[in-house]
């Protein structure tokens, strides 16, 4: 299959006269324009950028992740594909360790099936419960008596599952935290930091242990205060701070504001930052949906998900494609930046070495952009599998 008459764009820049050539699910050639016939993908001059990459998946369509079912796995991917991901990480809630292991189980089970899923990010139970954000009502119970600390035994019994488990997020001041940090990094598990009310040594300890990243850049995390006479740095002003933690960020105009997103692209520059949806089962949802977050009771208002009690936020109703529309019209970013934050840069952070790029012998997961930034098509491993 040959994507011809279109520009591409590459981390560092767009450039034209150049056609794809895909074999096999994965990219065989990018060369100059030919006139070969063969099975040639006219995209009328448009944009072609690799598959989004998205490491921050809770649901989709009234689906949630926690359902630990095919059905349920399939829906929400089927929605994000029409916002251009091509690879995500399926993520969990806190909630009983048997029930994220039944999730981690059915990924298992089903992920050959359903392409974009590339594995399981654990969000919680290893999370503050002074900043566990909407992760508090109820399953069955308080919520807040399913966030627990990172004992070994339950550190182990994750681990079991290392082969779907992609990445992890703790508050690094945990009792045991570090050691648990240091446990997922060594079997490859990407560690971020998150629902946090760590202090800046707090976050440099487990630094040194292997975290790598930041959860949700400015959500649920510490700031700057004061300990005694002296003010010290939050988890955010941490990450802000090292240049080798990549940031999550949820671009949705709602989550952050436009200042505080330009603030973090000053400090972290484009390839510091990884955009994330966050997305929750409100997705997709017209407005006045009420919704289920993990046994939350929710609502979709304005395109933006919220407790329904309106005191929170309830994840978000975007896409990946919303989250890079936002960074180039609100945030000036240059589209090839934007586009590398959704793309190259989580896969980097998760191992994904042949996803979020376009370049020879990677995956022919690929994306047609219309100039207005709208999704036209998506492929993953040169099929279509979504179509305006």
């Amino acid at each position: 299959m040959i994507f011809r008459n279109a520009r591409l764009i590459f981390s560092d820049g767009i450039r034209e006269g150049l056609e794809i050539v895909a074999q096999q699910g994965k990219i065989a050639k990018i060369r100059q324009q030919t006139n070969v016939p063969a099975n040639v993908v006219n995209l009328d001059g448009n944009y072609v950028v690799p598959g989004f990459v998205d490491l921050h998946v809770h649901g989709a369509v009234g689906r949630d992740t926690m359902e630990a079912s095919e059905e349920a796995f399939r829906a929400i991917c089927d929605f994000h594909a029409s916002g251009g991901t091509t690879s995500l990480l399926l993520t969990t809630a806190t909630a009983p360790l048997d029930a994220i292991v039944d999730v981690i189980k059915a990924v298992r089970n089903c992920r050959s099936s359903v392409k974009q899923i590339v594995g399981v990010h654990v969000e919680g139970p290893f999370i503050s419960k002074i900043k566990r954000g909407a992760q508090r009502a109820e399953f069955g119970a308080q919520r807040a008596e399913f966030i627990q600390n990172p004992s070994p035994v339950a550190v182990q019994r994750l681990l079991g599952h290392a082969d779907v488990i992609k990445r992890i997020t703790i508050a690094p001041e945990l009792r045991g935290a570090l050691e648990a940090i240091e446990r997922f990094h060594a079997r490859q598990i990407s560690v971020s930091g998150g629902h946090s009310n760590a202090w800046d040594d707090e976050a440099q300890a487990a630094l040194a242990q292997g975290m790598c990243s930041v959860t949700h850049t400015f959500n649920c995390m510490s700031l700057a205060r004061r300990r005694g006479i002296h003010r010290v740095a939050g988890l955010l002003e941490f990450a802000l701070g090292e240049p080798t933690v990549l940031c999550e960020l949820i671009a949705d105009g709602h989550h952050v504001s436009t200042t505080l997103m330009k603030m973090l692209y000053r400090a972290k520059r484009g390839a510091g930052i990884c955009l994330v949806t966050d997305a929750t089962a409100g997705a997709g949802l017209p407005d006045g949906s009420r919704f289920s977050l993990s046994s939350n009771d929710c609502i979709v208002e304005g395109g933006v998900c919220l407790l329904a009690d309106r005191s929170a936020l309830a994840g978000s109703a975007a896409r990946m494609i919303d989250l890079v529309r936002t960074m180039v019209n609100d945030v000036e970013v240059p589209l090839h930046e934007a586009l590398a934050m959704a793309t190259e840069n989580p896969a980097r952070a998760i191992g994904l070495a042949t996803k979020g790029r376009l370049a020879i012998g990677t995956d022919a997961d690929l994306i047609v952009l219309s100039p207005e930034l709208e999704v036209l098509r998506t492929f993953v491993g040169g099929e279509e599998i979504f179509s305006r």
